[in-house]
């Protein structure tokens, strides 16, 4: 059976990490999948959400399945490749325009901590542990840092950086790694309940805000707002966007088209 399993549910994409005996632990193999998972999904017009997750129910995903190179450190140096295979998947991730929902099965240790800071909506089981061991082994979490300065406050990031001890899914939704935390047999009743919130929204005015999130999050304030400006009236001539001043005026439920 595949180390990825995706598997397309109405208009949803799911992704789900199917190592369990390794932990659900990340290798090459399993982010080029996961990558083409995401691109697959952006290329077809009938998905509308993506969900993130790991098989079973104690392990989201454990981080790097790191094995010592001939030298004994815990990573392989490539020099002519410079892109990390996680960075590959963040750029992927960074470019799709879907809502990606993680759904936090069990524990996200390292890189499955970095894989929940770079969805978009994260909803977690109450007995995760989420946490950054990597200064137990004589490492950083470099690769990931970049999505988690994002989404977790200086102090805390730090604290967790530094120490390397685990987070509660209750401390990790506190600080906003995590949207919701549900009881570990009502997990994917919460998924269900928030993605029901989205896929009857309008499909083209969430992929071109993503666009939009993605190309402002960097701006100055004066780039933001000449941005805005110009883009807005781009996004009113969607015919979602006429469809759904048409529905309001009319007082019924939109048609979504996603053009």
């Amino acid at each position: 059976m595949s180390d990825v399993l995706v598997e397309c549910r109405d208009s949803v994409q799911w992704i789900t990490i199917n190592r369990p005996e390794r932990r659900n632990a990340l290798n090459d193999d399993v982010v080029a999948a996961i990558a083409n998972g995401i691109k697959t999904a952006s290329e077809n017009p009938q998905i509308r959400a993506i969900v993130l997750t790991g098989a079973g129910n104690k392990i989201f995903c454990a981080g790097g399945d790191l094995k010592p190179a001939a030298d004994g450190s815990p990573l392989e140096d490539k020099p002519a490749q410079p892109d990390h295979p996680v960075i590959k998947l963040f750029r992927q991730i960074e470019g799709c325009n879907l809502p990606i929902i993680a759904r936090v099965n069990g524990h996200a240790m390292g890189g499955g901590l970095g894989l929940v800071c770079a969805c978009d909506i994260a909803i977690g089981a109450e007995s995760a542990l989420l946490a950054t061991p990597e200064v137990k082994i004589g490492l950083f979490p470099l690769t990931i840092l970049s999505y988690m300065l994002r989404v977790i406050p200086r102090r805390k990031l730090m604290e967790m950086c530094i120490t390397g001890e685990p987070w509660t899914a209750e401390q990790a939704k506190e600080v906003g790694i995590l949207n919701y935390v549900a009881p570990d047999n009502e997990l994917d009743e919460k998924v269900d309940w928030m993605l029901n919130r989205i896929t009857d929204k309008s499909p083209s005015a969430i992929r071109l805000g993503k666009y939009s999130y993605h190309a402002m999050q960097d701006m100055s304030l004066k780039e933001c707002f000449d941005f805005s400006q110009i883009y807005l009236p781009v996004m009113a001539r969607t015919e979602d966007a006429k469809e759904g001043f048409a529905a309001f005026n009319d007082g019924r439920k939109p048609n979504w088209t996603g053009k």
